[in-house]
């Protein structure tokens, strides 16, 4: 039995604008012990994802949706009391937050806020949360920490805050922590270090880890399995491994792509064009198909299930099926390759071949062809007036 498994989980937000389906029937699992990475853009659902495994889903507007399941250690968590789910958080499961400064509260020290969860789940006496707080903080590799313990979070570097939120997430030694970017904001120096302690926190207290992050790198780096998720859905999942070296969904393919390689020339870095939809207005058929150079008719008509590749792999792409397109697209501009200007000759030996316009391509043509677009500037606009410069009086006073 799986630590974790999330089957159909769809997490849905009542706007003004209308049902914005952030989640739409995500599913995945994770083992004990196991480091799980989702990956994806800003607007994809990773963070969503972890607020409802966490119970943590304002209602209203926010409303997980009857026939959503999220078992932790055998437990059903949709549904369950808010009693029951508070001795579940920071127990069972936990999570560090993004942003450390918003999270921590300014007015207590760090020690008080470590000390809260032990003396809430433990049962421990003050003295016995103190003495567990110092021993957390050393833990994670603050230093001095029977000073440090009294300190303010303002007191306190951006990498040392973000160890101390990792103390509160591991003060009651969880079997699952969810880590929602950790690394944001930190300097590369700072990151290294903070990834070096997750992974060593889990060898030595065997939790599982899902990792939520931007950075394909820290994937790499951490995790065992990784779940690409694109306008609220799994677009692609299986070992970190395998899916690196082999990407299969072209929402991956384009985001392997996008990373510059080190002593590799370019004219331009390949990108993945347009942005993710609004949640309020998904496409239809395949929700990538206005951004792929792989995308025809089918994708537009029909939605792709999460097709099984093999062993733990799947791709949510009708090109599991239609291998001739990926084929013919490659031949002909080279897929996502083509866009950071590798030509098609020097991808196949057949040269470019006739080919249907595909719908992303569709799209920015007419994008670009829409009237009322400003023409670039040829010569730079004059700097606006200084109104102070009008006011010497005004100006010597701002002056002094």
């Amino acid at each position: 039995m799986r630590l974790l498994e999330v089957r159909d989980l769809r997490t849905y937000f009542r706007t003004e604008a209308g049902v914005a389906r952030a989640v739409d029937g995500v599913s995945f699992g994770v083992e004990a012990g196991e480091a799980l990475g989702i990956v994806g853009e800003s607007g994809s659902g990773k963070s969503v994802t972890s607020l409802s495994i966490m119970r943590l889903i304002p209602e209203p507007p926010g409303e997980i949706l009857a026939g959503s399941s999220i078992w932790l250690k055998g437990e059903e968590l949709v549904g369950a009391p808010e009693t029951r789910l508070r001795e579940i958080r920071g127990n069972d499961v936990a999570m560090i937050f993004q942003e450390p400064m918003t999270s921590l509260n300014p007015v207590f020290t760090v020690g008080d806020q470590i000390a809260e969860a032990v003396r809430l789940h433990r049962k421990a006496s003050w003295k016995e949360a103190r003495a567990r707080a110092i021993e957390l903080l050393g833990l994670v590799g603050i230093p001095d920490p029977a000073r440090r313990v009294d300190a303010y979070p303002h007191e306190l570097s951006g990498g040392q805050r973000q160890r101390v939120m990792i103390a509160i997430a591991l003060s009651c030694e969880p079997d699952l922590l969810i880590a929602d970017e950790p690394t944001t904001a930190l300097d590369v120096t700072i990151q290294a270090q903070i990834l070096e302690l997750l992974g060593a926190l889990r060898r030595r207290l065997g939790m599982a880890i899902v990792l939520i992050t931007h950075d394909l790198g820290v994937v790499a780096e951490v995790c065992d399995r990784v779940v690409v998720m694109y306008a609220g859905e799994v677009m692609e999942e299986g070992p970190v491994e395998q899916v690196f070296r082999e990407p299969r969904h072209p929402y991956t393919q384009g985001l392997m792509a996008s990373i510059p390689r080190l002593g590799q020339e370019t004219e331009r870095l390949a990108v993945i064009p347009g942005i993710v939809p609004s949640p309020t207005a998904w496409p239809t058929g395949c929700r990538f198909h206005t951004r792929c150079p792989y995308g025809w008719e089918l994708c537009v008509r029909e939605h792709p299930p999460l097709f099984p590749i093999g062993g733990d792999r799947g791709a949510r792409c009708w090109l599991e099926t239609h291998p001739e397109r990926r084929a013919a697209v490659d031949r002909a501009t080279g897929g996502f390759l083509g866009l950071a200007g590798v030509g098609a000759a020097a991808l196949g030996a057949e040269g470019p071949i006739a080919l249907e316009a595909t719908p992303a391509e569709s799209w920015h043509r007419r994008a670009a062809g829409e009237p009322g677009v400003p023409a670039p500037e040829a010569t730079a606009p004059d700097a606006p007036a200084r109104p102070l410069a009008e006011d010497p009086d005004v100006e010597r006073d701002v002056e002094r």
